[in-house]
């Protein structure tokens, strides 16, 4: 029987970063806001939540990011000028968060992921919370934070999304030590941020969405800085097991790291060959310039 949980109703996603390794596209342009076919990344995030059941949108920002804030808002002149040329307005209607869904926050100086979230607590309150990240574009049916609030209905506490990776991979990434295996959950042993791959306790690579219980935030306000001088998310997670129930989901569908150009280029062509609307005209495109090259 599903145990009886708290409801997941709020969601962070931290968009502060500044993109560095999409210069110069993103000199004015968040990289949440980059486009994979016709919508940006943060959009696919929200999306995502919105199908698992979360109300409330808050956006860990940073100075540059206010084109976010634009996206989820009402543009009464973009509006009134496609509805007068008898446009159809139905395109718009996923940017817009109902009233008091949407927060924002400022992390003022680049500490890390922990701190970024720690920058939303007030607004988190007494609540378990999800964490989006949308440069880890996630394809699914149904989608991951969905799958992962299915789980966490059923086992409660804390949940992170893994996949599996190639061994001499992991060294780019968060590793979980597995425990008992149900299913696509995997109990959560252990944690470690980035481990040689010889010393990886696992090819499970925590995926970038949680479902995370709000004694993280006590934890993160005295965490000090870990890999890279910076507050890890991963060190202050690692504190919550054996005190907190702890679980992996395995995601069933398919991840694009959009925080790199060739998975992000890898996210646009997937997404479009999927697309009933044009995946003809795409795959003549791209056989196109494969004869070119």
């Amino acid at each position: 029987m599903p145990l009886k949980t708290q409801k997941i109703r709020k969601a962070v996603f931290p968009v502060a970063g500044l993109g560095t390794r999409f210069l110069p596209a993103t000199k004015a342009i968040p990289k949440e806001m980059l486009p994979v076919v016709d919508r940006p990344l943060i959009q696919y995030a929200v999306d995502e939540a919105r199908e698992a059941g979360i109300e409330q949108m808050i956006f860990v920002t940073g100075r540059g990011k206010s084109a976010i804030e634009d996206h989820f808002d009402i543009a009464f002149e973009l509006e009134r000028t496609m509805s007068d040329r008898g446009k159809d307005l139905s395109v718009l209607e996923p940017t817009r968060l109902a009233p008091g869904n949407c927060a924002y926050v400022r992390q003022q100086e680049p500490l890390g992921l922990g701190h970024a979230i720690w920058c939303a607590r007030d607004i988190i309150g007494d609540e378990p919370f999800a964490i989006l990240l949308p440069d880890e574009f996630m394809v699914g049916s149904p989608g991951c934070m969905k799958q992962m609030v299915d789980a966490y209905e059923n086992v409660g506490g804390n949940i992170i999304s893994v996949l599996e990776v190639p061994q001499d991979k992991v060294s780019s990434y968060g590793v979980i030590a597995p425990g008992a295996s149900h299913g696509n959950i995997t109990e959560v042993k252990g944690l470690v941020e980035k481990p040689k791959a010889e010393d990886a306790p696992s090819n499970l690579i925590i995926s970038g969405r949680y479902i995370l219980q709000p004694e993280v935030m006590r934890v993160l306000e005295h965490q000090g800085k870990g890999l890279g001088g910076e507050i890890q998310l991963t060190d202050a997670m690692a504190q919550m097991i054996g005190r907190q129930a702890f679980h992996a989901v395995t995601f069933e569908g398919d991840r694009y790291d959009c925080g790199d150009k060739i998975g992000f280029l890898e996210a646009c062509v997937s997404v479009a060959l999927a697309r009933e609307d044009m995946a003809s005209d795409a795959r003549a495109v791209i056989e196109r310039a494969l004869h070119r090259s």
